[in-house]
C-alpha cells in the first residue's frame, strides 16, 4: 500500500508500508498508543470501538474494529482522546456524563462519548438511535441519555467543528485498489476478477478480524462518487450500489416511509453509516433485511462488467444459498425502484428490537382495485435460502378480498417455504410468524394498530 493520510485527533499523519486491511483499530492501540479505544466483540457490534470520522458529507461515527485504513484517505478522525480540547478542555458530553453518573466500569464509555459527540456535532436528538450500537452492561442507558439530552444544547467546540474541512493532503493510496470512478472500477475489476470488492466493510471486516483470511487484491469503493447517488428519473428512483443505508434511510423516509422506519432496525448507526445498499445485495445472505423490500418493491438490479452492462428482476440475482448471477468481474452498480409504493409494509422480526439479525423480515407490496387484489409483491427474509417471493401466497390474494383471503393465503406458505430451524427460530416459529405478518399487513391497511412498540390494556 502507498501513502496515505489523514487527521488523527487534529493532527495530519500520513500512513505507508500498513497492510491494505489493517483495521484503524489495531493501528490505533498498536502503533499510535491510543488505547481508549477499545476492542469488545471486534466485529461491530458493541460500539466499544466507535471513532468519530468527518469528510466532506459531514462526521459519522464508525466502528474503528471493521475499518480498514485505506478507507480514511484524506479524512478526519477523532477518538476519545481528540474528543476533549488541545488544552485538555472537555466536550459538553464528557462533562454531561460526568454530572449525570453515565459510566460505571468504563470499558464502554469512550465509545459512548464519541458517539454522542459525533450525535452533537450533528445536531441529533435522536439519543436512543444514535446509541443502540453502544451497550452498557453496568450503568444502563437512563443516565447516559440524560447526559446526552443536558449536552444536547451546548455549542460544538472549536477543535470538532474544524474537523468539517480536514486538509489532510490529497496523497492516494494505489489507484488499483481506490477507484475513484465507476469507469476505473469496470476496468481494474475485468482485468482482475479475483480481487476483493470492499465498500463498507461491515461484513469484509469480519473476513479479517474473525477469519483471519487473507483478501486478494482489496479494492475499496468508499472513494467511488457516482456509486452514491440517488436520482429521480420518471417515476423511479436509481440507487447507486455505494449509498449508505444512512443516506438511504434519510431519502426513502417522504416516499417510502416504512422502508424507511425498518432501516432504523438495521444493524446499528454504525454499521448504517458505512454499510452499502450495494453490498447488502452482493453479499446475498438469506436474512439480509434489503432484498426482500427491494423485490416486494419490484427493483430492478443494474449489473456492470467492464463496458458491458445488464438488468434484471433482483429476485432472478438470488440462485442459491450465497450464489448469485454474477459473473466474474462484474459488480453491482445500482438498483431501482418506484419512486412510491404507498401500500408497502415492511416487518422486521427478531430477538431484541435494535441492532439484532431478522428470524423473518417479511416485506408485503399490494395494489387493490374495488377492495379486490390486481397486483402482489409479497417477499421475505429467513424463510430460505435466499430471499424469496410467497408467489404461491401472492396467487392465492389475486383477484380477492384481502380479508376474505387469508386462510387460503396463509395454507399457501406452506408451499413456497420450508424455513430452517437455527439459533435465532425454529422452522415452525419461523412458518407461522410468516403467516401471521399476512394479518398484520391487512389489518395495517385497514387502519388498526399494529405496532410492536404500542402496549395497550
Amino acid at each position: 500500500m502507498t501513502e496515505i493520510a489523514f487527521l488523527l485527533n487534529g493532527t495530519p499523519i500520513r500512513v505507508s508500508g500498513e497492510a491494505p486491511t489493517r483495521t484503524l483499530l489495531d493501528y490505533l492501540r498498536e502503533t499510535r498508543g491510543l488505547t481508549g479505544t477499545k476492542e469488545g466483540c471486534n466485529e461491530g457490534d458493541c460500539g466499544a470501538c466507535t471513532v468519530m470520522v468527518t469528510d466532506a458529507a459531514g462526521p459519522r461515527a464508525l466502528n474503528a474494529c471493521i475499518l480498514f485504513l485505506p478507507q480514511l484517505q484524506g479524512k478526519a478522525v477523532r477518538t476519545v482522546e481528540g474528543i476533549a480540547g488541545p488544552e485538555g478542555q472537555l466536550h459538553p458530553v464528557q462533562q454531561a456524563m460526568i454530572d449525570h453518573h453515565g459510566s460505571q466500569c468504563g470499558f464502554c464509555t469512550p465509545g459512548f462519548i464519541t458517539s454522542m459527540a459525533t450525535a452533537h456535532a450533528q445536531g441529533r436528538h435522536d439519543h436512543d438511535v444514535v446509541l443502540a450500537g453502544n451497550l452498557c452492561r453496568c450503568t444502563g442507558y437512563a443516565p447516559i441519555i440524560r447526559a446526552a439530552e443536558a449536552a444536547a444544547g451546548a455549542a460544538v467546540p472549536d477543535w470538532i467543528a474544524a474537523d468539517a474541512d480536514p486538509d489532510a493532503g490529497q496523497t492516494l493510496a494505489d489507484a488499483a485498489h481506490h477507484p475513484t470512478t465507476s469507469d476505473d472500477l469496470a476496468r481494474i475489476y475485468a482485468a482482475h476478477p479475483e480481487a476483493t470488492l470492499i465498500a463498507g466493510a461491515t461484513d469484509v471486516g469480519l473476513w479479517v478480524t474473525k477469519q483471519l483470511r487473507d483478501l486478494p487484491m482489496p479494492i475499496f469503493l468508499n472513494g467511488i462518487a457516482d456509486l452514491k447517488q440517488i436520482n429521480r428519473q420518471g417515476d423511479q428512483l436509481r440507487i447507486g450500489a455505494g449509498v449508505t443505508l444512512t443516506d438511504l434511510r434519510t431519502a426513502l423516509a417522504e416516499s417510502h416511509p416504512h422502508f424507511s422506519a425498518m432501516l432504523t432496525r438495521f444493524a446499528s448507526e454504525q454499521v448504517r453509516n458505512a454499510a452499502t445498499i450495494g453490498g447488502n445485495i452482493a453479499n446475498g445472505s438469506p436474512i439480509g433485511d434489503g432484498p426482500p423490500a427491494l423485490i416486494a418493491l419490484g427493483a430492478v438490479l443494474h449489473l456492470r462488467q467492464g463496458d458491458a452492462r445488464r438488468s434484471m428482476a433482483l429476485e432472478e440475482f438470488f440462485l442459491d444459498y450465497r450464489k448469485q448471477d454474477r459473473r466474474p468481474g462484474e459488480f453491482v452498480e445500482a438498483v431501482t425502484i418506484p419512486a412510491h409504493a404507498p401500500v408497502l409494509r415492511i416487518y422486521k422480526l427478531s430477538k431484541r428490537f435494535d441492532q439484532d439479525i431478522s428470524a423473518v423480515l417479511g416485506a408485503f407490496n399490494l395494489t387493490f382495485d374495488e377492495g379486490r387484489v390486481i397486483t402482489a409483491r409479497i417477499a421475505f427474509g429467513g424463510m430460505a435460502g435466499v430471499p424469496k417471493r410467497a408467489r404461491a401466497v401472492e396467487a392465492a390474494l389475486l383477484g380477492q378480498n384481502l380479508k376474505a383471503a387469508l386462510p387460503a393465503a396463509r395454507a399457501a406458505f406452506a408451499e413456497d417455504f420450508t424455513p430452517l430451524s437455527d439459533m435465532r427460530a425454529s422452522a415452525d416459529y419461523r412458518l407461522e410468524a410468516a403467516r401471521n405478518m399476512l394479518i398484520r399487513y391487512a389489518a395495517d391497511l385497514a387502519g388498526d394498530a399494529v405496532s410492536v412498540q404500542e402496549v395497550r390494556a
